[in-house]
């Protein structure tokens, strides 16, 4: 698999990453077993990132990637990625402050039973905290060697720029941010009013979360339902109902269309146009089964032509107005 380096920084990964949002969950996610399969899939079709974070399962996704790293794949060849900040209180629901952070980490060092993480990532961000203080987080685990790279998820593109430009302001002292995780898809493309030009201007590298819309570009959803989705489960079909409306339903069409036209798939074309969106670095993929999981690396060979990139694009255009329409293209 083609590897990347991960904004303007050293650390290369894999251009596709492999997500663990539902390990741990005994009903969506695969068992102990499923997951050992995923993980040897990934790596033996060259993948590397590997996304978690310390309330994926309620800290269940952790400690069961570190009951597999090692046994089946050499931890020096894996980039994990994790998460602190997101918690699970009903007054609030993230906390960046220093203590919370640090203290997270440690404890997701010990569930994954490594001594370190290639990249940790502040999980949203927390107004309640000063930004300054929630960035010294990032520079204590990496000056400690807890941390190789130092990233965001959930930041907005003020938050984002903000935060990047801070740590660009004291060069060689503060950590600089190596990526951003949002959501983005030919069904949500919300990040390319700020956070993606951003992210471009200073050197963050985009990490997609549900690039395949949540499951629905797949197609799956067009004639109703499946008892065995996310869209029928119980805890998460309120996250896939939002992308089953009639505009979401056109750009499935669409896709599905050039899918039939080049003689592949609808997963595959969906994840092949986000992965090669400027800015993105890798798109991170869940999977309920290996053979899921497999559909999504088989994209690897695929390149989109021009013409169906530009079809694409124009059926799923998201509307600027003012004023997040750059007034220098006016």
């Amino acid at each position: 698999m083609e590897q990347r380096h991960l904004g303007r920084t050293g650390l290369r990964v894999s251009r596709i990453g492999l997500g663990t949002l539902t390990w741990g969950r005994s009903a969506e996610g695969p068992d102990e077993a499923g997951a050992a399969e995923q993980l040897k899939t990934f790596w033996e079709a060259g993948g590397t990132l590997v996304d978690t974070a310390d309330v994926y399962g309620g800290g269940e996704a952790e400690y069961l990637l570190g009951q597999l790293v090692g046994k089946l794949v050499p931890r020096r060849e894996l980039v994990i990625a994790t998460k602190a900040g997101s918690v699970r209180d009903p007054d609030r629901r993230c906390d960046g402050s220093r203590g919370h952070l640090l203290a997270a980490l440690d404890d997701s060092l010990a569930r994954m039973e490594t001594d370190y993480v290639d990249l940790w990532q502040v999980h949203a961000f927390d107004p309640g905290t000063p930004l300054e203080e929630t960035l010294q987080a990032l520079d204590l685990a990496v000056s400690s060697g807890r941390a190789r790279y130092a990233g965001v998820a959930g930041f907005s593109g003020w938050q984002l720029a903000k935060a990047a430009t801070w740590q660009l302001a004291a060069p060689g002292m503060r950590t600089r941010l190596a990526s951003t995780q949002m959501e983005y898809s030919l069904l949500q493309r919300g990040v390319e009013r700020e956070v993606l030009p951003a992210a471009l201007d200073l050197g963050v590298g985009l990490l997609p979360s549900s690039p395949l819309g949540r499951g629905v570009l797949t197609g799956k959803y067009r004639a109703g339902t499946p008892t065995d989705s996310r869209g029928a489960s119980q805890t998460l079909a309120a996250f896939v109902d939002p992308y089953l409306d009639e505009a979401s339903g056109r750009i499935v069409d669409a896709v599905a269309t050039a899918a039939h036209g080049l003689a592949v798939t609808p997963l595959q074309v969906a994840l092949a146009w986000v992965r090669d969106r400027p800015g993105v670095v890798a798109p991170i993929v869940g999977a309920r089964t290996p053979a899921q999981l497999g559909a999504a690396l088989s994209v690897e060979a695929l390149s989109l032509p021009e013409e169906i990139c530009r079809a694409l694009d124009d059926v799923s255009a998201p509307v600027h107005r003012y004023p997040d329409q750059d007034w220098s293209t006016l």
